[in-house]
């Protein structure tokens, strides 16, 4: 069987993303074996293929006798992948905003303007004492440790308050 070439307008991801869903670790590896093998990936099909092909896998290992995994625990898989995948050094948190939410107006708590937890707050102020411990011969730039200095000192950057507090 031949390659088809393929390009991010022809949308052939959203054919893989419909049937990653139906994935079971039985069929697991000819999805993915279809997917990454069977096309000519261009640089952002690659990205699509990947992309269903990690979700073919969650879905296969939730279809499992040890799956059935809920919304809630499906919420902290995709946090964890999110985290393992591309920020795996990130020490003070992350955020996704749900622009839908905006439509309705039960969620105007959601957009309250520059707030972030005291959780944060508080993993920002350890995470900027240790950086200017860790650079104490200054590798980093005098704006850059001033910077930490104000945090660790309560200064809350760019306009942010801290909710909860």
């Amino acid at each position: 069987m031949s390659k088809i070439a393929i390009t991010e307008e022809m949308h052939a991801e959203k054919e893989w993303f419909e049937q990653a869903k139906k994935q079971t670790l039985e069929t697991l590896p000819d999805f993915v074996n279809h997917v990454m093998n069977d096309y000519i990936h261009d640089y952002g099909t690659i990205c699509h293929a990947v992309s269903a092909c990690a979700i073919a896998a969650a879905w296969a290992a939730d279809s499992t006798e040890n799956g059935g995994i809920t919304g809630f625990q499906a919420g902290f898989v995709m946090w964890n992948f999110v985290k393992q995948w591309s920020y795996s050094s990130n020490k003070c948190g992350l955020a996704i905003i749900d622009y839908d939410k905006m439509l309705f107006p039960q969620y105007k708590d959601e957009f309250t303007k520059n707030t972030i937890s005291l959780e944060t707050w508080e993993a920002l102020q350890e995470r900027a004492k240790e950086l200017l411990s860790e650079n104490e011969n200054s590798i980093a730039h005098p704006d850059v440790r001033e910077h930490w200095k104000s945090i660790v000192n309560g200064v809350v950057p760019f306009g942010y308050v801290v909710k909860g507090e």
